[in-house]
């Protein structure tokens, strides 16, 4: 391999999440040089993706073929433009970037990941089923494709390119390496200059030091940052949160590691960087605290199926299409309204055992490890997955109870707050389980449970069958206290279709460029005001492998 001194970078990538990852591949592919930049250790190779639950975003896959789902680019770009509502002038790009992710996502994607020994499961998922309007936000027919080893299955064959990649002498990896400047001659970025932090040995995760101990400056013709977005740093979150989604919680558990941090955006800005859609991002509604926590106010979101009874503090029924599983920011918005930043869950065994799941690699052991039979216990054992009954157990934010008036008691106790009238949340529940005496009703969310199980993967593995929550044959009761979840940032560093950045007066920022969730996963916001998800992951990968292949060919 060459030496530090002899090794020429054809291209620095600052961050090794998975947008950085792809585009290294791409450009030491055509056997270029890559220096490959982080302030983490390199026990964190593979950034926030490897704790994804490694959902993909595909259109008019097999699999869907194989569920009889018919979906087209037509039907997905009518679902993507409803809930993108773009409205901005500065919405040009990341329309762009929208379109060109569309026709990937309904041609190449699916052969790009095959080629890559990404495998996926059987079942697709249907993850925001939207606001009840065919022209409005959400997928119409299911497109969430789980990768079978969750978001570490996704990572893995490309942290195995690098680290080819490296064995050929074509990739440096320099962990420990905070960028916090962008060097600039004559209005091109030509280097990036930080600091060398000390060395520690914290498990993938884990918060790591900020100790300086010296100081770099690397040059090359292309700088790429691909550093993530702003989801664990609260105090940018709530700067940036906007009117329209109600006042910022005070209290708000993280999704993210801590390293997401969001600092290269302020960084490319001060070097001539345009910045859009600061105000646009993704957090959940159905965030636990995590009772087994990695990184500073540990978050984990369930995702969940379509039937348990979703009230506000005050109990409460939320209204369609405020459904679990339906339309993230409308029910974000419904709740931030009610002046109080929780809501809650009820539901039975039955509910808990065949709809929950809890998003990340390391909350779905069966997936991850690619153990079959741990998955078909997953479908048709007796209890939930064991880290859902792990948390049922343990976790801060679940009650227990085979009796009404003590499951609100202990909410009460729970919340501190002293909302919850037993009476009122008695007659909601039995009102609601009248509704399945007969097999029409009026009621909105039981008639979509019983549409939506004439979907065979949900059927199977995501939907219970209608039961009377109140029966005693179905408890116990389950209470379960939901909180906002920091994630995802849907805006970010404004560039065109080949990953350039743009300067505030539209032209390229010679030099730069950026990828994944720091550029709004393409363009400065490819999502617009919602996501439909699956498609982060699938942001990473298009906006990285666009990158590496315009530095490639130059």
């Amino acid at each position: 391999m060459p030496t530090e001194e002899e090794f020429k970078a054809d291209a620095i990538i600052i961050g090794s999440g998975l947008a950085g990852l792809v585009a290294a591949m791409e450009i030491t592919n055509a056997g270029k040089k890559v220096l490959l930049l982080d302030q983490e250790t390199e026990q964190n190779l593979g950034g926030q993706a490897f704790w994804s639950f490694g959902g993909l975003f595909l259109i008019n896959s097999p699999q869907q073929r194989r569920m009889g789902i018919k979906d087209s680019y037509e039907l997905a770009l009518q679902d993507w433009m409803g809930t993108a509502a773009f409205d901005r002038e500065e919405d040009y790009w990341p329309r762009q970037w929208a379109e060109a992710y569309l026709k990937f996502a309904a041609g190449e994607k699916y052969e790009y990941i095959s080629k890559m020994d990404i495998k996926l499961m059987f079942m697709v998922g249907w993850a925001e089923r939207g606001d009840g309007a065919a022209s409005g936000h959400g997928n119409s027919v299911p497109r969430f494709h789980v990768s079978w080893g969750t978001g570490t299955g996704v990572i893995k064959p490309f942290v195995e390119k690098a680290y080819e990649a490296r064995g050929k002498g074509l990739l440096q990896m320099k962990f420990r390496h905070r960028v916090t400047a962008l060097i600039s001659v004559e209005g091109t970025i030509v280097g990036t200059q930080g600091d060398v932090l000390e060395d520690d040995d914290q498990e993938r995760g884990f918060a790591t030091n900020r100790n300086v101990v010296s100081q770099f400056e690397y040059k090359a013709d292309h700088i790429v940052i691909a550093t993530g977005g702003i989801g664990a740093n609260h105090e940018l979150v709530r700067q940036n949160w906007p009117e329209r989604l109600g006042k910022a919680p005070e209290n708000m558990v993280c999704g993210v590691p801590a390293y997401v941090d969001g600092k290269m955006i302020g960084i490319a800005e001060n070097a001539g960087a345009r910045i859009i859609n600061r105000d646009r991002m993704w957090h959940y509604t159905e965030g636990l605290q995590n009772w087994n926590p990695i990184w500073p106010n540990h978050g984990i979101r369930i995702l969940p199926g379509p039937s348990s009874i979703w009230l506000d503090a005050k109990g409460n029924r939320l209204p369609a299409p405020f459904l679990p599983g339906f339309d993230t920011l409308g029910t974000l918005k419904h709740i931030q309204e009610t002046g109080y930043a929780y809501s809650w869950f009820i539901l039975t065994q039955k509910i808990i055992k065949k709809e929950f799941a809890l998003s990340g690699s390391e909350q779905n052991p069966d997936i991850t490890n690619k153990d079959y039979l741990l998955f078909l216990k997953r479908i048709f054992g007796k209890k939930a997955p064991a880290p859902v009954e792990a948390f049922k157990e343990n976790g801060k934010d679940f009650i227990v109870s085979n009796d009404l008036k003590d499951l609100v008691k202990k909410m009460n106790e729970l919340s501190g707050d002293s909302l919850l009238d037993e009476q009122k949340i008695r007659s909601l529940l039995e009102a609601r389980d009248r509704e399945l005496d007969n097999k029409f009703s009026k009621d909105t969310q039981i008639n979509y449970i019983r549409s939506t199980r004439k979907y065979l993967g949900d059927k199977l593995g995501r939907v219970a069958k209608p039961h009377k929550i109140l029966a005693a044959e179905n408890g116990p009761l389950i209470a379960v206290r939901l909180n906002i979840l920091t994630r995802k940032t849907l805006g970010g560093i404004e560039t065109n279709l080949n990953g350039q950045v743009l300067k505030t007066d539209s032209r390229v920022l010679e030099g730069l460029y950026a990828a994944g969730e720091v550029a709004g996963f393409g363009g400065g916001g490819m999502h617009g005001y919602r996501a439909l998800e699956g498609t982060f992951l699938g942001g990473c990968i298009f906006s990285g492998m666009k990158i590496g292949k315009y530095i490639a060919d130059r």
